[in-house]
């Protein structure tokens, strides 16, 4: 399976990954899902936004379900396994259950959710956020992406129907998905698996620094009115709090208008990921970058508007069920500052956990994002046994 999806959507260039949600590549990996599924003798659910769900429920299987699962679609230019990993490790880990002779007392099913990066449209998470009613599709389809593409156009142009409906989680009794590590712990701990207690809140805000567009040569230094100089103090600003309260902030996408070489800019947009231990650390990180940032636009003469996009707050896993399933493994319990269609899940009220396979470098997002196949391979039979658990008398 691997194998299969590496050169999906890779970049000749850099060999990082460019699946953008319903787009070519993202069409092709849904269509691998199905294939995959089928040659298992699953059926496949696509709803009209492209979630896809197939559920393995032989006449053993009855009451709720245990899901597991992931997302195809990754952020730009970025790693193989921040998604990928989970999706075809749920089937490998289904072929083990079977290989075991396993014969589920509940169903268990494998599901896909769309633009969980948020790389396109600018808000995590949507495929499950339109399932678990946190997002409307009302106000979904209005999103724009960079070229001005509306959601709900893409959506029609992938070939999808959102009037067919969402997926229904009504089967879903538990939800369990598999995640390469995205960070370090693990390889401090010299161990291949590990399970999740939380995710930070986290959430991504829009900066638009207002200024005067003039010429670079004759306009005096002293007669500018620079956005771009309010936004280089707000991005150093932001490193600088996060440092000092042990929190994330990270400016890692700007546009500038009109981007001319010769000209002081007119208009500068920047996008603040933050993340923090808490909702009122995050709150209080992302008051103090917005208050520093606008005492300078007050000594450059610019305008600032911050505007939140989108923001989730803290989650925290179902304990108990962390705590049972650690005894499977002996494997830590540990947080993670990304965000994952699981937090989503959980805060809609579904008991979840989360499995994260190590990753060497503790790098993501990234073409560098790598875990080694054996710990891979660890990670399977890490998931088999809490489906077993989870699904089994």
């Amino acid at each position: 399976m691997w194998r299969d999806l590496a050169p999906v959507g890779r970049s000749a260039t850099s060999g990082g990954y460019f699946r953008q949600p319903w787009a070519s590549a993202e069409t092709e990996l849904r269509s691998w899902f199905a294939e995959e599924c089928a040659a298992r003798g699953f059926t496949v659910e696509t709803d009209g936004i492209g979630n896809q769900v197939a559920w393995w429920s032989p006449e053993s299987a009855s009451g709720p379900g245990v899901l597991t699962g992931s997302h195809l679609d990754s952020v730009l230019d970025g790693g193989a396994y921040d998604g990928p990993l989970g999706v075809a490790s749920a089937l490998a880990a289904i072929d083990v259950l079977r290989d075991r002779g396993f014969a589920p007392d509940r169903p268990v099913g494998i599901g896909v959710f769309v633009e969980e990066e948020g790389s396109r449209f600018g808000r995590a998470c949507l495929g499950s956020r339109l399932v678990t009613g946190a997002t409307t599709w009302a106000e979904a389809r209005e999103l724009r992406d960079r070229d001005g593409v509306f959601l709900g156009d893409a959506v029609a142009d992938a070939g999808l129907d959102p009037s067919a409906g969402l997926l229904s989680l009504e089967r879903v009794g538990t939800f369990v998905e598999l995640h390469v590590e995205q960070g370090r712990d693990l390889v401090d701990r010299d161990l291949a698996v590990g399970l999740a207690s939380e995710i930070w809140p986290h959430g991504r805000w829009r900066f638009d620094f207002a200024g005067q567009a003039n010429h670079a040569g004759t306009t005096r230094m002293e007669d500018r009115h620079d956005p771009m100089l309010t936004y280089a103090m707000t991005a150093l600003a932001a490193s600088k709090q996060a440092r000092l309260a042990g929190q994330r902030a990270t400016f890692g996408r700007i546009s500038v208008e009109p981007n001319g070489t010769n000209a002081v800019p007119s208009l500068v947009t920047a996008w603040l990921d933050a993340r923090a231990s808490s909702d009122d650390a995050l709150a209080s990180l992302v008051g103090e970058i917005g208050r520093q940032a606008g005492d300078r636009a007050g000594r450059d003469g610019t305008a600032l508007t911050v505007t939140a996009e989108s923001v989730s707050g803290s989650v925290a896993f179902d304990p108990e069920l962390a705590a049972r399933l650690a005894l499977l493994g002996d494997w830590p319990i540990i947080p993670t500052q990304a965000g994952h269609d699981a937090g989503i899940l959980s805060d809609a009220g579904i008991p979840t956990a989360m499995v994260f396979v190590r990753n060497p470098t503790g790098i993501s997002h990234s073409p560098d994002e790598h875990a080694d196949t054996a710990d891979c391979l660890a990670g399977v039979e890490a998931l088999a046994d809490v489906l077993a658990e989870l699904a089994g008398p």
